[in-house]
């Protein structure tokens, strides 16, 4: 039974609505049809940025899966889904049942059981952002149309809609499929347009072939494009999405072209490293001596991408912050605190910051993640801003990339770059190879990303075997594989009553 933490907030959330026809009705063009909306866009192209707007909108968004009435206090955007995939891995721990939100998807419950609302909320939500950006790449002439250079404006607009389509049909793909790559398990219905009613399930080869080639294109109509908030996709961004495409479905020139993608991101220069200041707070009587640390400032150089949210973005306890933060009023603090597994928190050397992060008594990262003022339960209206991609993720992805095309020596550069951030002694790193070198980029990723939503991808690239700590609530030293599963989503019940092309 999950109950829900009252509070005199007012919350109000736009959000779209399922996949049919009357889903432009919640768009700023609400009177227009696609066909309309296309012919507008013709004379104006400016019309579709409202549209590319709501997509963005609705990563951050509450309520965004199953509307504001089903009081679903685990829906709300992308970063709702990082904590299912941060407790799909074990990484995060579940520490606490007073309200139950969470208490499911620790249990593996929900992914056993095809009929549980929880099963669909991913489904919903990725689904509508792909309507949406249909809705865009149809009124801009369909997926196939190829648009000249001159047409600027209209080029911008399309490579964001496709990397969008991309985005959703990745973590689609990554929630709902077990296996990664080229494989022939059907694993989703494969929309290009708004005009098909139902189709069947398509293979993963299938699913990632459109990923890639959605974003390949968007990767170059987004070259020049100067965004202007970092909410919107660019050509950096649309780089690191391909790059974990690339790096999930696996193959060998897909593995060199991660390389050439992340040298690309990093080589540019636009997002230094995260610094050892920036990673965890450092605390001298009580106040924190490095107001840069909390991971809660878009502003901050490493981050590619991600949302500045304000009080007009109208979030409170229905959020992440409220969900992972002791220090914002929500359940982190009023009783199901998420914390880190504490086999991984053991594998944290001392020298290294990220130890730091965490409480040592109750693993709580009291010290990556918080709202400035440091009150518990303090931040009610939530301004401390959402992380989608860092450009630290590119150095790892990198690194990643080589050990895969059995490059140790450039794996291990890589690797020293991020790590000579973050602890003293890096000398063990340059006699690693093989699988070894493998195992610790995976470690690595793990620890760097907590709670970032970066450790289910790194697990199903790597194929690897999870095992839970002692610190779990259930399960306590169970091991589960990748494609265990518990750890993939079914296709939900309400898909399957809605689409007679699925047996």
């Amino acid at each position: 039974m999950k109950r829900s933490l009252n509070i005199l907030l007012a919350s109000s959330a736009i959000f779209f609505a399922s996949c049919s026809e009357d889903f432009l009705s919640e768009l700023p063009t609400e009177d227009l049809s696609t066909e309309q909306l296309g012919d507008a866009a013709k004379q104006d192209p400016a019309l579709l940025k409202g549209n590319i707007a709501g997509l963005y909108s609705t990563m951050y968004n509450a309520f965004t899966a199953q509307g504001a009435a089903a009081e679903r206090h685990d829906d709300f955007g992308q970063k709702a889904y990082d904590i299912y995939m941060d407790m799909l891995s074990s990484d995060m721990v579940l520490a606490g049942r007073n309200y139950g939100w969470y208490d499911d998807i620790s249990r593996y419950t929900i992914t056993q059981d095809f009929t549980s609302l929880e099963a669909s909320h991913a489904w919903k939500y990725y689904y509508k952002i792909i309507f949406a950006a249909n809705t865009v790449i149809d009124a801009l002439g369909g997926s196939d149309v190829v648009i000249e250079e001159s047409l600027v404006e209209q080029r911008e607009i399309m490579g964001q809609a496709k990397a969008m389509r991309a985005y959703a049909y990745f973590y689609l793909a990554n929630l709902y499929g077990k296996e990664y790559g080229t494989g022939t398990d059907l694993i989703l219905p494969l929309y290009t347009t708004t005009t098909v009613p139902n189709l069947p399930l398509s293979s993963t080869k299938d699913v990632y072939d459109l990923i890639v080639s959605d974003l390949t294109t968007a990767v170059d109509y987004l070259d020049g494009f100067n965004r202007t908030s970092k909410d919107q996709i660019n050509k950096r961004v649309a780089q690191g999405l391909l790059a974990y495409a690339l790096g999930a479905r696996g193959t060998q020139a897909d593995w060199q072209q991660v390389v050439t993608l992340t040298n690309e991101i990093i080589s540019s220069n636009e997002f230094p490293l995260t610094t050892k200041l920036e990673s965890a707070a450092i605390l001298d009587k009580g106040v924190v001596t490095n107001p840069q640390s909390g991971f809660n400032n878009v502003a901050t150089g490493s981050w590619m991408w991600g949302v500045d949210l304000t009080l007009a973005s109208d979030l409170d306890l229905v959020s992440w912050w409220g969900v992972v933060d002791y220090y914002t009023y929500s359940y982190a603090a009023a009783g199901d605190p998420k914390t880190i597994d504490k086999g991984l928190y053991d594998k944290i050397p001392a020298d290294d910051i990220r130890k730091k992060q965490f409480s040592a008594t109750n693993f709580m990262p009291l010290y990556k993640f918080y709202s400035p003022e440091r009150v518990p339960m303090g931040q009610r209206n939530v301004v401390t801003d959402y992380i989608y991609m860092r450009v630290d993720e590119m150095v790892l992805l990198n690194a990643e990339a080589h050990a895969n095309l059995s490059q140790s020596t450039a794996a291990v550069a890589s690797l020293e770059k991020l790590l000579s951030l973050r602890k003293d002694d890096i000398s063990y790193l340059s006699s690693l190879t093989g699988q070894a070198l493998k195992n610790e980029i995976y470690l690595q990723t793990r620890i760097e990303f907590w709670g970032e939503g970066k450790s289910y991808l790194a697990m199903k690239r790597n194929k690897a075997t999870i095992t839970r700590g002692s610190n779990h609530l259930s399960f306590v030293g169970q091991s589960y594989p990748y494609n265990d599963a518990r750890l993939t989503f079914p296709i939900p019940q309400v898909e399957i009553q809605n689409n007679p092309q699925i047996n």
